[in-house]
Order: C-alpha cells, then sequence, then structure tokens
C-alpha cells in the first residue's frame, strides 16, 4: 500500500500512520508530511517496516506541497490513499481586532492547504482509474459555532471543496471521502476548558477513520454518536440554534 499524509507530526495525522503501518506491516510505503522535523523523524522510526519519506513543510507552502507530492510521485508512483490531515484551530471572536488575520490564516491551513495537498494527485490517481483521495472536515462545518467561527467556516468549506471534488472524480474510479470527527484527545483539542461529548484517543480516532476510509461511504461522522448529535443539530431553525448555542462554552483565544 502507498500512503501519504499531512498533519503526521502529532495527532490524529501521527496516529493514522501508526494505525497504517500496524495494519500493513512491511507492505506499506508512506509518506510523511509535517512542520516539526524531529516529531516526524520519531514517528518514522516508530513505523517498523514501513519504507517512509519525510516531507518538513507547512500545508500554507504550496510550492514545498507540490515539490513533496511530486516527489512520491516520482520515487514511488500514484498512491493508493492520500489523506489531507493537517489543520489548525483557535478560538475567535467576530468583533476582535486582528480576527480578520486569524481567520486568513485557519481558511489558507484548512482549505487551500487541504486542496493543495490533494490536487497534485488528482490527475495520476484518475489515469490509473484508481485510488482514494481523503480529506479531514469536522463536525464544527456543520454550524456555526460561537467562538470558533474561523473553524467552522474553514471546515464547511473543506465539506463543500470535496464533494465538488468528489462529483468531478465520478465514474473515475477514484473516490473522494469526507471525514468529520467529532472530539478527538490531541493538542489541538486540549486546550478547550468545556466539556467534549464522546471524547476519543488519536489512537481510537485513527481506527475509527481507517475504518470508515474503507466502508464506501462518502461523507461520514465519528464517531457514530456525533452523528446523531449533527443530524439533529442540523434541523434546528436558526432561532432555536441561536438561543441554545449563545450559551455554551467558547474556545479560548488566543
Amino acid at each position: 500500500m502507498k500512503l501519504f499524509i499531512t498533519g503526521a507530526s502529532s495527532g490524529i495525522g501521527a496516529a493514522l500512520a501508526r494505525h497504517y503501518a500496524r495494519l500493513h506491516a512491511g507492505d506499506l510505503i508512506i509518506g510523511i508530511a509535517g512542520r516539526h522535523a524531529e516529531r516526524l523523524t520519531t514517528l518514522g522510526g516508530e513505523l517498523g517496516r514501513a519504507c517512509v519519506q519525510t516531507y518538513i513543510h507547512d500545508v500554507t507552502d504550496r510550492i514545498a506541497l507540490r515539490k513533496a507530492a511530486d516527489d512520491f510521485l516520482l520515487r514511488f508512483g500514484t498512491p493508493d490513499l492520500v489523506i489531507a490531515n493537517a489543520g489548525i484551530s483557535t478560538g475567535t471572536d467576530g468583533g476582535r481586532d486582528g480576527d480578520m488575520e486569524v481567520l486568513s490564516r485557519v481558511l489558507e491551513t484548512n482549505v487551500t492547504g487541504l486542496a493543495a495537498t490533494l490536487q497534485p494527485f488528482v490527475v495520476p490517481m484518475r489515469t490509473a482509474g484508481r485510488g482514494r483521495l481523503v480529506g479531514i472536515a469536522s463536525v464544527a462545518g456543520f454550524r456555526g459555532l460561537p467562538g470558533s467561527g474561523a473553524y467552522s467556516a474553514s471546515k464547511a468549506a473543506a465539506i463543500a471543496w470535496l464533494e465538488a471534488l468528489r462529483v468531478e472524480l465520478h465514474g473515475s474510479g477514484v473516490r473522494v471521502v469526507t471525514i468529520c470527527p467529532g472530539y478527538i484527545d490531541t493538542p489541538m483539542t486540549r486546550v478547550n476548558n468545556y466539556i467534549m461529548p464522546f471524547v476519543m484517543s488519536a489512537e481510537e480516532g485513527a481506527k475509527r477513520i481507517a475504518r470508515a476510509i474503507d466502508s464506501g461511504r462518502s461523507l461520514v461522522i465519528v464517531p457514530w454518536q456525533m452523528r446523531l448529535v449533527f443530524s439533529v443539530l442540523r434541523l434546528l431553525p436558526p432561532w432555536m440554534h441561536d438561543a441554545i448555542f449563545s450559551r455554551v462554552p467558547r474556545k479560548p483565544l488566543i
């Protein structure tokens, strides 16, 4: 199996890399991309007999990201699976000075970075008539959550972009999968100062995400309990949504 994954320095990305290394043992060729060289080196040593290629870059650096994708394609050929996992989250306040800079940075990472991760592999996969392109979005993309305006907006945009790509590749043999996790215990969520329902470890989240990728479904919410919760929330009329969520705790501002 040939896999390319971004955001592999920690959290879900690192857990997914370890999960696939256990699953495929010596048959795995994996490109791990992230911002932190030391963490990626450590992760590479944890992947057993997998053939590991490391790429150090931020997904907002589209030139570096394209070079990484081209290098992987040149060395190993068309991957079987690409996971655009890199993302950031921070508390926001729409009336705060400087919030537009935060919004721009979150959108650049979570939307443009996701698209730039998958785009170089579209033509090779379409030519091969196979492969899976996976984007890690979030349940936060289904409703606007106070204090998380930038994050919710970015994940809503990611969901829409992935849906459009899925339709563009319909019938090509290439599957586009949108994964919307709930709360997973990672450095991104540990700053939250409120109760996170159905929170999972990164390892458990990785197992469920991998299972969702293999399920054949186009959009999957993980875990299933969050699917029930957000199925209800998506049906709430605006006045009820506003009344409920105006009282919930908000992600800390930084």
